[in-house]
């Protein structure tokens, strides 16, 4: 699993390397010619700045999959709530779980979220009943089923 960096490296990023980002997340197949056209600067400029952002972990491209075309019907978050001094280990050992598409540590009512994508909602039952609560150290969940996805970005 990639680690997610909490607290940013203090070098500041100028404003050519936030356009470039911003390019990217847009439209990760953009090329560096076509970067380099709309910001005004050479595509070489464009190639050295995305390696120095791959290099450096601010950036990295990859494909997004579409849980409903691939078949995922049933998405649900999931609001876990763990023993307490179990709860890093509880959180490595849910972050396995393959319908676990998002998962984090929170503070307030619940631990932990996990986001999952599910064939339908008897694989999400399964899910629920034969995998998360049979992880040691997870006293309840409550799920909470996706009904339309409003608003999906990638920042």
């Amino acid at each position: 699993m990639d680690e997610i960096i909490v607290n940013p490296p203090a070098e500041v990023l100028d404003e050519i390397d936030r356009q470039v980002i911003e390019r990217l997340r847009k439209d990760g197949r953009a090329s560096f010619s076509q970067i380099a056209e709309q910001l005004n600067v050479s595509a070489g400029m464009i190639r050295l700045r995305y390696n120095r952002l791959v290099e450096e972990g601010y950036l990295r491209v990859v494909a997004i999959t579409n849980p409903l075309r691939l078949g995922y019907r049933t998405m649900a978050m999931i609001g876990i709530r763990v023993d307490g001094t179990k709860l890093l280990e509880v959180a490595a050992e849910i972050s396995k779980l393959e319908e676990v598409i998002y998962l984090v540590v929170a503070s307030g009512r619940f631990d932990l979220f996990a986001e999952v994508a599910c064939r339908d909602p008897d694989h999400l039952l399964e899910f629920i009943s034969g995998k998360l609560s049979r992880i040691e150290g997870v006293r309840e969940s409550e799920s909470f089923m996706h009904l339309k996805i409003m608003k999906e970005i990638y920042f």
